[in-house]
């Protein structure tokens, strides 16, 4: 487990200057990572995209108090859309021409509703939105001076077996624990894909643990369910918001995990330090300082046999089937594979 002493002191490190993109930073984890943003970073130039100007207005007023230094920019989109994704991140490219930090949030249990681009809503969230940001903005992160990071906020070391047929996860919703295993999966074999990409350029998919967040919003008596438990449990289970969002923050910025060509590494805390300890990480492909990490809720690497599942998926193709299907859908609803 990495220490909270060791994510305080990497945290303290961070450089005078951040560029970052929050994508669902209107509430959960987006919203408190952003937070820990603004707290640590001297003078952050940070964009938030989500759906909710309310929320958006509320946030913009915290992070002027916790840090007036700071440039915040909120961008309204409804990101289930590659339209819309094309378009913010368009926005965002003609404004900047590096960032550093890329961190995924969005996403939704609300199964059974369809995009207007033919997408089943959690996959288009979780899978193809994601991929998509990543790809649009890889240019203006391997720009970037200092650290560039992609963070997805998912399910990493969730992985489980994956019903190839349906990779849009259509018919997964009787069970919970299957379609949590193959998203977790796809996810990452997708971001691997565009890791083998971009050398220069480090990637991690994680996985929170238990944190108050929008995830289960909307009807149902499951969701209402899901809410009504979260409220009363959370003083006694829940990772607190700042907490949440330093870990966050540490996994976008610490060195422990590097670029694979080691370029952008993050900021480093040395031997000998208040909250030092933090070697570099294993990659999931097993191989140390790989660039691409899949952690748990304590920002440690996947175990052996997290690894073995992905290994097999590969081994069987899956890799290649789950990207075939994302930049197939990608040429199909916009007929090119990024901006």
């Amino acid at each position: 487990m990495v220490s909270q002493t060791t994510i305080s002191a990497s945290n303290a490190r961070l450089p005078t200057t951040l560029v970052a993109v929050f994508v669902g930073g209107t509430s959960g984890i987006g919203e408190y990572t952003l937070k820990s943003l603004a707290r640590h970073c001297t003078h952050p130039r940070a964009y938030f995209i989500g759906r909710s100007s309310t929320s958006a207005t509320r946030i913009l007023a915290e992070l002027q108090t916790i840090n007036p230094k700071g440039t915040y920019t909120f961008l309204q989109s409804d990101v289930g859309e590659l339209k819309n994704v094309d378009a913010v991140c368009a926005q965002i490219r003609a404004q900047e021409p590096a960032v550093n930090l890329l961190v995924l949030s969005q996403g939704t249990m609300a199964a059974g509703i369809e995009t207007s681009e033919g997408l089943h809503l959690p996959a288009s969230l979780i899978i193809h939105s994601r991929v998509r940001f990543m790809l649009n903005l890889l240019p203006q992160l391997q720009a970037a001076p200092g650290v560039r990071r992609v963070v997805s906020i998912f399910t990493g070391t969730k992985e489980g077996p994956m019903d190839v047929p349906d990779l849009q996860m259509r018919n997964l919703g009787y069970s919970l624990l299957k379609a949590r295993g193959q998203a977790a999966s796809t996810v990452t074999l997708a971001m691997e894909a565009v890791a083998k990409t971009a050398p220069d350029v480090a990637f991690v998919h994680d996985f929170p643990g238990p944190v108050m967040t929008n995830f289960a919003r909307g009807d149902g008596v499951a969701k209402l369910a899901m809410r009504t438990v979260s409220r009363v449990l959370a003083p006694f289970l829940f990772v607190p918001p700042d907490v949440s969002g330093d870990r966050h923050l540490y996994l976008a910025t610490s060195a422990r995990y590097p670029s694979r060509s080691g370029a952008g590494a993050g900021v480093a805390v040395e031997k000998g330090e208040a909250g030092s300890g933090g070697e570099v990480a294993r990659g999931i492909d097993g191989n140390v300082g790989s660039g691409f990490y899949v952690v748990d809720e304590n920002c440690e690497s996947a175990k052996r046999e997290v690894e073995a599942v992905v290994e097999k998926l590969r081994s069987e193709g899956k890799d290649k089937v789950v990207w075939e299907h994302v930049v197939g859908e990608f040429m199909r609803i916009t007929g090119r594979e990024r901006i």
